[in-house]
């Protein structure tokens, strides 16, 4: 490849990155199965949250977490813009920053739904496990942000 094909590479990634996340959410979720605990996901317009991980192994599909009854580390991806100064032209732009985070939950119940929110604060990103009456359950902690 030329150089200017190498240098429209990072232009290209960010485009085959959200046709990939697109396709992943084209498929119809499966039916819940009522004997594991059920966990969607939720956040923003123009922020992504992603399933990542179940007990440090790689989820199928981020759309949601499945899981048995009892203790559960979960990891997620959650993608937001943030600004990065003003460029030639005077104009503000933004990059986006990805960043991991875990939360651990002793007590998921069968036949239970929860939801992950996720979000930013500035450059600050944020979770939290709620279960079907709002109450909040955990609080994720950040395990790094940075360009993965």
């Amino acid at each position: 490849p030329s150089n200017a094909e190498h240098e429209n590479l990072p232009m290209r990634y960010p485009l085959l990155c959200l046709s990939v996340l697109l396709a992943a959410c084209a498929g119809p979720l499966p039916s819940r199965d009522p004997q594991q605990a059920w966990v969607s996901l939720s956040t923003l317009p123009g922020q992504w949250l992603m399933a990542d991980q179940l007990d440090s192994r790689s989820v199928n599909d981020g759309r949601y977490f499945q899981l048995r009854p009892g203790v559960h580390q979960l990891q997620v991806r959650l993608q937001f813009e943030v600004p990065s100064g003003r460029g030639g032209d005077g104009l503000a732009s933004t990059h986006t920053r990805t960043c991991l985070l875990r939360l651990d939950y002793p007590a998921f119940v069968a036949g239970q739904g929860y939801v992950i929110k996720g979000g930013q604060q500035g450059y600050r990103p944020w979770a939290r496990l709620y279960d079907e009456q709002r109450q909040v359950l955990a609080r994720a902690k950040v395990r790094r942000c940075g360009t993965f």
